[in-house]
């Protein structure tokens, strides 16, 4: 009998070149950049900004950079992306038809949107797979589907997971990831770096009316649930608790700055050197807000701020890696599309 009562459910990543040669990192940068959700300046500043100056400029050095990230079967964003998307098929079964599409470039969302429509699903559910809300991030993500799905006729029940800041599964599978590092070497520090956002955008979002300046860092609740600031935050003191590390011992930063503008702030680069100066020799670094490697997590976070460790006189910096393809996080995404625990899946293996 065929099964007509199918459940989608879409997998949103930031996405990546389709090569590294530079021509595809400066397609990929203008589509990326030209995102109004990310340089948020109106067009007239936005187009000669990212076409003329930003794209030109950055692309060859990016091509570099994702040239030693690749892998024999690509981009490792992409190559976790469909590996997840597997595992998840496996968990859920076949009431359930799983895709990844990608906010820039390929595999497209439109492309996975049209095997839904092919499927006729009965519902949609969309999970960015962004632990924490940032209107670039998930925000962009959700605009875009709307965008393509408007002109169905016939639309599903949609579902939007916004957000899994302090889903007690997302945290067990980070902390997961960080113990079998902790059980190796005794680390002096701890540093929480996540990817930034200009300070402006902080203050744009609709609902942040009783968000208190100040409080995000050591308050979460209904007023600043969608603060990105608030969100990062609870995400580390819970993955701290987690795994037993002190609040003194522990650090919250942020990376990936673009232009000139204030970013929030501390500067992941700035807190390395404060360590350092103190005397801090050993740190094991988290990126929390990337569930799968990339190249801010292997390049930046596990070689750069390792090189800035060493120059400034630390001598071990260790990065966690992301959670990629691990059966605590196929768990958790399970947990977040059906409301419950996974069962044990013989095949939830990758070749």
């Amino acid at each position: 009998m065929i099964n007509t009562d199918i459940t989608g459910v879409l997998l949103v990543n930031q996405g990546t070149p389709d090569s590294f040669a530079v021509a595809d990192v400066r397609k990929y940068l203008r589509e990326f950049l030209m995102d109004e959700r990310v340089i948020d300046v109106p067009l007239v500043q936005r187009w000669p900004l990212v076409n003329l100056i930003i794209a030109p400029t950055r692309a060859p050095k990016s091509a570099k950079v994702y040239q030693e990230l690749w892998t024999p079967e690509g981009s490792p964003l992409k190559v976790y992306g469909h590996q997840v998307v597997e595992l998840l098929q496996q968990s859920l079964g076949d009431n359930y038809l799983v895709r990844l599409g990608m906010r820039y470039q390929n595999p497209s969302l439109q492309e996975a949107l049209a095997t839904f429509k092919e499927a006729n699903i009965s519902r949609l559910i969309i999970l960015p797979l962004y632990p924490q809300y940032a209107s670039a991030t998930t925000g962009s993500a959700y605009q875009k589907v709307m965008e393509l799905v408007k002109n169905w006729q016939v639309l599903p029940e949609l579902r939007f997971v916004s957000n899994f800041t302090d889903h007690p599964a997302f945290v067990d599978a980070f902390a997961a990831v960080g113990q079998k590092y902790m059980a190796e070497e005794d680390y002096e520090h701890y540093v929480f770096s996540y990817h930034g956002l200009p300070e402006r955008q902080l203050h744009k979002e609709d609902n942040l009316v009783n968000c208190q300046e100040g409080n995000c860092t050591t308050d979460y609740h209904a007023g600043n649930k969608y603060c990105y600031l608030a969100q990062s935050y609870e995400t580390t003191r819970l993955i701290a608790e987690k795994l037993g590390i002190p609040s003194e011992k522990y650090t919250v930063a942020f990376q990936s700055r673009l232009g000139s503008a204030p970013w929030i702030k501390p500067y992941t680069d700035d807190v390395i050197k404060q360590l350092t100066a103190k005397g801090v020799k050993k740190v094991l670094a988290f990126a929390p807000s990337f569930v799968a490697d990339c190249l801010e997590t292997t390049v930046e976070v596990g070689r750069e701020y390792k090189e800035l460790f060493e120059e400034h006189g630390g001598t071990h910096w260790q990065l966690v890696e992301s959670l990629n393809t691990s059966a605590p996080w196929i768990d958790c995404l399970h947990q977040l599309v059906t409301g419950g625990k996974a069962k044990p899946v013989q095949a939830l293996k990758v070749a």
